[in-house]
């Protein structure tokens, strides 16, 4: 999983973003829990620190970075070392799962994909949240991409290549969400969160089986 190394060396540089972000990354809670289900067991596949799952109330997490691992846990979530490609769960364990920000490190979408189908149980859903690659905060990304200290080696997604990849793992039906649809710095009051997708630069698909 590319960036991994980045991630245990920069905790801090991460979990600042946050912090000079906050209208922002509540627009992006907003978007992911207008998807979540209400009720049930969920499981977040990279989950970072944290940043949602606990305000999210999901309880448990898969993340390779050790020091991401550590600041999750003081969040209260159970975190497995782990990647998306080889989930170390049984089959259907979990009513949802959740990506967010973490498609454009996959080392192998498909094999992840799969993954996710395998631990879902039959009825489960898996909610994707992601930078638009062709959305105005996409191409900002793409284009400092080799300055950045943790996109320098991540690969952007279309929402149009994404669905490709569900569609060849299994999943059929599709709801989405989108916000932020101003530049960051111009962000200071709460963002809307909208159906669809098109004009905000964060969006969240929900795909079911």
């Amino acid at each position: 999983m590319p960036g991994v190394t980045t991630f245990d060396k920069h905790r801090e540089d991460y979990e600042a973003w946050f912090a000079a972000n906050p209208q922002a990354y509540e627009a992006e809670l907003r978007a992911v829990r207008a998807l979540l289900p209400e009720a049930g067991n969920g499981l977040e596949i990279g989950v970072g620190s944290g940043r949602f799952a606990a305000p999210l109330g999901i309880r448990y997490g898969v993340e390779p970075s050790r020091a991401m691992r550590e600041k999750a846990r003081e969040r209260g979530i159970k975190v497995i070392k782990g990647v998306a490609e080889a989930l170390p769960f049984g089959e259907q364990e979990f009513d949802f799962a959740l990506m967010v920000t973490t498609i454009c490190f996959l080392d192998d979408m498909d094999l992840a994909f799969g993954e996710v189908l395998r631990v879902l149980k039959p009825d489960g859903c898996f909610i994707i949240g992601f930078v638009d690659r062709e959305s105005p905060l996409g191409k900002f990304y793409q284009a400092r991409k080799a300055k950045s200290t943790f996109y320098k080696e991540a690969t952007f997604f279309s929402v149009d290549e994404l669905i490709i990849h569900l569609k060849e793992a299994g999943f059929r039906r599709f709801t989405f969400r989108q916000t932020l649809f101003r530049p960051l710095q111009e962000i200071s009051a709460s963002e809307p969160v909208k159906e669809g997708h098109g004009e905000g630069s964060f969006v969240a698909i929900k795909a079911t089986p």
